[in-house]
């Protein structure tokens, strides 16, 4: 049974690998393939080949459930219904919509919006909205996080900002009641942290800010304050635990078996808190993985820890083959299997703080191939902080916001308890702030696939009993997951990144022993592009000094994320054509043009407009040389800033030309691309961005000049070796089944 459970596992967890879906006569034959192996003693391949046609089939229903290309882009009225809670923040209103329908065609069975300064709107609702609707696109950087995966996993076939909307009908249902829940959760006090008490009893982090999300990052425990199987099962050993003391005091009545009793009762809370959380995919595999468990317990003990497991894991799979694109899936059962190879066949009984730090640090050092195979960061102080958090949050926050949710028809009861459990959570967010700033996060590097093996047998060696010989040749294996080989920069070269952070720019370039970073993305409120993409982008490109930061002028879409840059990694010094209306805090240098200077034999040269005051005009211009090919960098420079440079005598001619401008009309004049005869322009523009960048008009220009064009909006991030006269490798044609092309 083991054999064909891990089998048809293994089918359905081959989805996530693969580069495309086979069309329906391949997954036919794989069906038929799988049938006929069945009754044979090949069946493990037979379920492992019906796995995988299952698992493709379910992807393909949701790849086919996408926004038609007909209406990418456009503004329609549609109506729908509000599902889930929907997320009020910073005057924006996100949520979701089912089941919507529009008089122009077939839609997507759920929808993600946004609505900039919306009115507020409640779970369950129906709303007629008009909405510009766009297919599911990301941003795509060097191991960044994919937002389209995400997006499928969850199913959801478009996205789209609300542009109007009337109200059609308030519903009732368990969506509406949970949000007027969380409407009173909300009202009652708690020291400032009721967001965050209602993300443990409703499973909404909405309340939580930035700054809470970034701490609990920082210190390895974000999987607190959310609900998952951690809180699942500390509700459902609570319901054990009563019935079996009840039935150890003899105060259980004995014409009812307990066992039976507890397990079921046990399932039946955990079932009833997630209803309560909205039952997502996390919850619903926390359920899941619980069930197993109880059933272990009553029935099948003789079978061992794993088969629990891996039953939980293809309940999981077959439930929804998609879960293996969540970062959560494979952490919450790597956190499991870590555990169980831990504590399974240990002989004598350990104390419980002894137990519980050994959980800490072993799950720290199993998931450490996990997190840097998803790039995620790396808590060096979770071990310590869950050994505080864990019981914090799970013996007394947890419970107390839970009671006070019970006692709501008893106020002064229900304020009580919700205010000492915010008191409580407010306290231990000051003790984590203080380890964070001690020892926060870091982010490792690219880690070649050969490495990575050889750093999960260096894991598992250690996790092996003391007892097993040679266990400490996992430490040096160890050390080559967590210090792998760097990617080396020939001299004489460049590596240059033009980075995808949409309507903005980022380039990096990289030398031997050198790097400077040109321009930063945007910032709109707390979504900084220089913190969620630049800084991790250059921390996983084994960046960890800039030698130089260049912004180019000041406006928002270039040096918006400056300060989380600065902030990420160490900045040698800062420079811009527009330093004087940069933030003092930057302590930018102007651009002194015509200044060069020489990196592992790569030149670099500078020139801004001198007649410039600011804005656009007051760009910094870079030219990169190495080994005879050239990359010039140009910022926002318009027309007039273009004809200036071809006068300069700066003879600017280059292979490969960043476009002026994001393309804009007022830029890139026949006689600038006559001057600079690129082979290649690069355009770094957000797709569907409001300013219609590139403009026709200019894409036509190149084209006629026989330039190869390149667009960060429909090939994601580009990397070019400067000095091999080489194509550019663009991320997004790395083959992902899920990600357009």
């Amino acid at each position: 049974m083991r054999t064909g459970m891990l089998a048809l596992a293994l089918g359905l967890l081959t989805l996530r690998f693969l580069p495309a879906l086979p069309d329906a006569s391949w997954l036919l034959a794989g069906f038929v393939l799988g049938l006929l192996l069945l009754p044979f003693r090949s069946y493990p391949l037979g379920l492992f080949c019906l796995g995988l046609v299952w698992a493709c089939w379910s992807a393909q229903w949701a790849l086919d459930d996408r926004l038609a290309p007909a209406f990418d882009g456009r503004t329609l009225w549609l109506e729908g219904q509000v599902v889930g809670l929907p997320e009020h923040r910073d005057g924006v209103v996100r949520f979701e919509l089912r089941d919507a329908v529009s008089r122009r065609g077939a839609l997507p069975s759920r929808l993600r919006l946004a609505w900039h300064g919306g009115p507020p709107v409640q779970a369950g609702e129906r709303w007629r909205l008009a909405v510009n609707l766009k297919r599911p696109h990301g941003l795509v950087n060097p191991h960044g996080f994919d937002y389209e995966a995400w997006l499928l996993a969850k199913r959801i076939g478009a996205t789209g900002s609300v542009k109007a909307g009337e109200r059609q009908a308030v519903t009732q249902g368990l969506s509406a009641w949970r949000d007027s829940l969380r409407q009173r959760l909300l009202a009652m006090p708690a020291f400032g942290r009721e967001g965050g008490l209602v993300a443990l009893v409703l499973g909404d982090g909405s309340g939580l800010t930035h700054t809470d999300w970034g701490l609990l990052r920082d210190t390895g425990t974000v999987h607190l304050m959310v609900i998952s199987g951690q809180h699942i099962g500390l509700l459902a050993m609570l319901v054990y635990g009563l019935i079996a003391g009840l039935a150890r005091w003899g105060l259980w009545p004995r014409a009812l078996p307990w066992l039976p009793w507890a397990c079921g009762l046990a399932l039946a809370a955990a079932l009833l808190y997630g209803l309560l959380a909205g039952f997502e995919v996390p919850v619903r595999r926390a359920c899941v993985m619980l069930a197993v468990v109880l059933l272990w317990r009553l029935r099948f003990r003789h079978l061992g820890f794993w088969s629990p497991l891996l039953a939980a894991l293809v309940i999981v799979l077959l439930a929804e083959p998609l879960a293996s694109l969540q970062a959560g899936f494979w952490l919450s059962f790597a956190a499991v299997a870590v555990l169980i190879l831990v504590f399974s066949g240990r002989l004598g009984a350990w104390s419980a703080w002894r137990t519980l730090g050994r959980a800490q640090w072993t799950v720290a050092i199993g998931l450490l191939p996990v997190l840097l195979a998803l790039s995620l960061p790396v808590s060096a102080s979770g071990p310590l902080a869950n050994l505080i958090a864990v019981p914090w949050i799970s013996l007394t926050v947890v419970p107390l916001a839970l009671l006070a949710t019970l006692l709501l028809p008893m106020p002064f009861v229900a304020e009580g308890m919700w205010w000492l459990a915010g008191g409580l959570l407010e306290l231990l967010f000051v003790i984590l702030a203080h380890i964070a700033e001690w020892l926060p996060a870091w982010l490792g590097r690219d880690v070649p696939v050969w490495a990575w093996l050889l750093g999960v047998l260096g894991v598992t060696l250690l996790l092996l009993p003391g007892a097993v010989p040679l266990r400490w040749l996992g430490i040096p294996m160890l050390l080559v997951l967590i210090a792998p080989p760097r990617d080396e920069v020939p001299t004489g070269r460049a590596h240059v990144w033009l980075l995808d952070v949409g309507q903005g720019l980022s380039v990096l370039v990289r030398t031997r022993e050198h790097a400077l970073l040109y321009d930063t993305g945007a910032r709109f409120g707390d979504f900084d592009l220089g913190e969620r993409v630049v800084v991790p982008s250059l921390r996983t490109l084994g960046i960890q000094r800039l030698d130089a930061l260049l912004l180019s002028h000041a406006d928002n879409d270039h040096a918006g994320g400056a300060q989380a840059v600065i902030d990420g990694v160490t900045v040698g010094k800062v420079l811009s054509g527009e330093s004087h209306n940069l933030p003092a805090a930057l302590q930018a240098g102007p651009c002194q043009s015509g200044k060069t200077w020489d990196w592992d034999g790569v030149r670099f040269r500078l020139w801004r407009w001198p007649q410039a005051h600011s804005g656009n005009a007051a760009s910094c211009v870079l030219m990169v040389e190495a080994g005879g090919e050239r990359l010039l960098l140009t910022g926002d420079i318009d027309a007039r800033v273009e004809a200036a440079l071809l006068a300069s005598g700066w003879a600017p001619r280059a292979e490969w030309l960043l476009a002026p401008h994001h393309g804009s009309r007022f830029s890139s004049s026949v006689r600038f691309i006559q001057g600079v005869a690129p082979t290649a322009v690069l355009f770094a523009r957000g797709a569907h961005n409001a300013f219609g960048h590139p403009h026709p008009s200019v894409v036509e220009r190149y084209r006629q000049h026989d330039v190869q064009i390149h667009d960060t909006a429909l090939e994601g991030a580009l990397r070019i070796e400067l000095g091999a006269f080489a194509p550019p490798r663009a991320l997004r044609q790395e083959a992902r089944f899920w990600r357009e092309k």
